[in-house]
């Protein structure tokens, strides 16, 4: 049984991850320093796959401590989430985005080339595009400066791994994320952040169940047919499973390249007045929110093109917007 780590693996997306590892019969260990998470997600994964992962409280930033972890255990490939995400916040913060994103992962890709570990799959981002010129965006259209820490974090992670390949061996995946949003279908693990939601769903259900008082909506003057901007929303479990993909793609020998780049999305882009809108229909509440200034880094519209990733691992999205709002509400009702 082939052995994983999860860096990050107790997050939103990381956990979601984890449930899929587990029912597709992989033995996983998770690493995290529960920085944006809660311990009590190690339990609810084990709920819902009736067997619990392995877990270690590390900080990748401790160099001394991720050497220990690989001299202990033996690893068959790395998904590799852990890291600062925040548009927002790493315009405020540049230096923690680039010690958090920067500095763990240079740790890790060091510890893979000393133990021979070669199957990585790298939590990317579509903000590496910037604001791009085409939509749908392809994995073609040009990397183009930054808007963003956050986003110069990603180019530069990519960037590392492809010349990591290059040098020592290594294989992988940059997955470049749209908007995931949703929740597993138990309702037991989510979206829950730490403190102010940085991401619209988060806001919404919060606002809807009256733990924050209203919604800001960043930019009401995009050239959009609404105004606000757009974005591609995907649904977590969906996401998780585009990993499992890209992880056995590298396990099995079926890469064409040391080093590939797959967008994951649905395809279809929505404004942030449509995500409202089917919010309030499925949860039938009606939603208190106002229009504010845009927010420093934000881009009018991104949304994916999938063809290479549908044709290549055989990924497609499958839950729509309305099932990912509507597991994101059943969700922060548990709570």
């Amino acid at each position: 049984m082939k052995r994983i780590l999860v860096t990050g693996g107790l997050g939103f997306i990381g956990s979601h991850t984890v449930v899929e590892l587990q029912n597709s019969g992989y033995d996983v260990v998770i690493i995290d320093n529960l920085s944006n998470s809660k311990i009590e997600v190690l339990d609810n994964i084990t709920s819902i796959t009736e067997k619990k992962p392995d877990y270690h409280n590390i900080d990748l930033r401790n160099k001394k401590d991720v050497q220990h972890f690989f001299q202990q255990e033996k690893i068959d490939g790395i998904i590799h989430f852990a890291a600062s995400k925040a548009v927002g916040e790493s315009v405020e913060q540049p230096l923690k985005y680039y010690e958090n994103n920067i500095t763990t992962l240079v740790y890790l890709l060091q510890e893979m080339k000393k133990h021979k570990i070669s199957n990585f799959i790298f939590s990317s981002s579509c903000t590496v595009y910037g604001q791009s010129d085409e939509l749908p965006i392809t994995e073609k259209a040009p990397v183009k400066s930054a808007e963003s820490p956050y986003g110069n974090t990603k180019q530069i992670g990519e960037e590392i791994i492809q010349e990591s390949c290059k040098a020592d061996g290594l294989t992988a995946i940059s997955l470049r994320y749209f908007n995931p949003i949703g929740a597993h279908e138990s309702a037991k693990i989510g979206e829950l952040p730490l403190g102010v939601p940085q991401n619209l769903i988060p806001f919404v259900t919060q606002t809807a169940a009256g733990i924050r008082e209203q919604l800001s909506v960043f930019g009401g003057d995009y050239p959009t047919p609404d105004g606000t901007a757009i974005r591609d929303y995907i649904h977590v479990v969906d996401l998780a499973q585009a990993h499992i993909v890209a992880l056995e793609r590298l396990i099995n020998n079926k890469n064409k390249s040391d080093y590939e780049v797959y967008n994951v999305g649905t395809g279809k882009g929505s404004s942030v007045l449509e995500v409202i809108q089917v919010f309030e229909k499925i949860s039938n509440t009606s939603l208190n929110y106002k229009i504010v200034d845009r927010r420093e880094g934000d881009i009018t519209a991104a949304y994916a093109n999938t063809t290479l990733a549908n044709k290549e691992l055989g990924w497609k999205a499958k839950k729509s917007i309305e099932e990912a709002l509507s597991s994101a509400w059943k969700w922060q009702q548990n709570q």
